[in-house]
């Protein structure tokens, strides 16, 4: 028996993998995060599979769950929604299943940031503009960010942020962020990516808060900030540069030059 813990991707039914699918489909077990995974994955599951949204659920609940179907010796596909390693609430599930002996793997998936800048068309990493990404969120009451991780130290770096669970923090996060980025930074407000109803909102940093008080968001929203989401001019990367020399492209004008 193994829990396979299943990113399914930003929203869009489309983006989860081909092994998560195929996993959902063939365990008698899923359990599932309901309020982020479209039900057009869930109805994946074979016929007569024991199929639970878990947001109600708390954890001792989800894993008197799990070590039910073990018992039975079902598989069960634990579904959440993106990619595991973010955000997902993983890590406690996995400490609870090696307490009892329980056997698991991880399938990533399609994490939010990704696909926003896929919508967008946008490219996170621009030569000379950016070359990292942060993964971030700012501390709430449910839990405070670790020490060094506030975003008055991160923006130091001027690097693309993607700011995760923060849509109600965004006076915080301008006055932490301009004295670094600039009033006018550019700044995409990415709700439900990839879902029937998303939306993104191009503003800044000093314009995203009236931006989305007009839009009536107040969840489910991704705030991307950096310079790559404006009009930049930047250079071509070396990768495919005719004049850049690499192992792969210069393999055959040595084999010539020998030959």
């Amino acid at each position: 028996m193994t829990v396979y813990f299943i990113g399914a991707g930003p929203g869009a039914p489309d983006l989860i993998t081909v092994r998560g699918l195929r996993l959902i489909e063939r365990c008698p077990v899923c359990l599932y995060a309901g309020s982020l995974v479209p039900e057009e994955i869930v109805k994946a599951a074979p016929e007569g599979a024991r199929v639970m949204d878990t947001a109600p659920m708390h954890l001792d609940e989800i894993i008197a769950e799990i070590e039910a179907a073990n018992g039975r010796g079902e598989d069960v596909a634990r579904v959440h929604s993106g990619d595991p390693s973010i955000y997902g609430a993983v890590a406690e599930q996995m400490r609870r299943l090696d307490a009892l002996g329980i056997d698991y793997e991880i399938v990533p998936g399609v994490p939010a940031f990704a696909a926003a800048a896929a919508k967008l068309k946008t490219e996170l990493t621009l030569p000379e503009i950016a070359q990292t990404v942060i993964v971030t969120r700012t501390g709430m009451k449910a839990s405070a960010m670790p020490e060094g991780e506030q975003l008055e130290i991160l923006g130091r770096s001027g690097a693309t942020l993607a700011i995760h669970l923060s849509i109600r923090n965004l006076v915080y996060i301008r006055e932490a962020l301009e004295p670094y980025y600039g009033a006018d930074c550019p700044v995409v407000i990415a709700y439900r990516a990839t879902w029937p109803d998303e939306l993104y909102i191009r503003t800044t940093l000093s314009g995203m808060k009236d931006a989305v008080r007009e839009a009536k968001i107040t969840r489910t929203a991704l705030v991307m900030v950096g310079k790559v989401f404006g009009e930049v001019e930047f250079r071509d990367s070396a990768l495919y540069d005719a004049d850049y020399a690499h192992v792969l492209r210069n393999r055959g004008k040595k084999q010539r030059a020998t030959s």
